[in-house]
């Protein structure tokens, strides 16, 4: 995604932009059933969203910005590319919630809860990954 120093460019090829138009809104979609589905994340789709939009729509992309709900997340995510110590104990928090009650769920299912705990390592693994900053 863009930030202060490296303003949006659109994508050159109209097909491309398109693609990304319909991801970005795909993943919105996404995101805002994530506010209401517990196990599904919001912020991700969010974040993808606008990184698809400044590629291919900055209208759509200003608007998310500018929106009450997702511009603070966005603006503070495009200056700093962090995340606090908070924002991830609460991510990775959640997410072992979700998955723990997935793989109770999944008892007797000794494949999926394999799948469900691999899974969990890899998204706590990304979490983990993103610069910490300071609150």
């Amino acid at each position: 995604m863009p930030d202060a120093r490296h303003p949006p460019t659109l994508h050159r090829s109209p097909v491309v932009r398109a693609l990304l138009w319909l991801a970005g809104g795909v993943s919105l979609a996404l995101g805002l059933i994530g506010v209401v589905l517990p196990g599904l994340p919001t912020t991700p789709f969010i974040l993808l969203a606008a990184a698809c939009w400044a590629k291919a729509s900055p209208r759509l992309h200003a608007r998310l910005l500018g929106h009450r709900l997702t511009g603070p997340l966005l603006r503070d995510w495009e200056a700093t590319r962090s995340l606090t110590r908070r924002t991830k104990a609460i991510a990775v928090g959640s997410m072992l919630v979700m998955v723990g009650f997935s793989i109770w769920t999944f008892r007797g299912r000794v494949l999926a809860q394999i799948t469900l705990a691999v899974l969990a390592a890899i998204g706590t693994w990304v979490v983990l990954r993103i610069p910490t900053r300071r609150p």
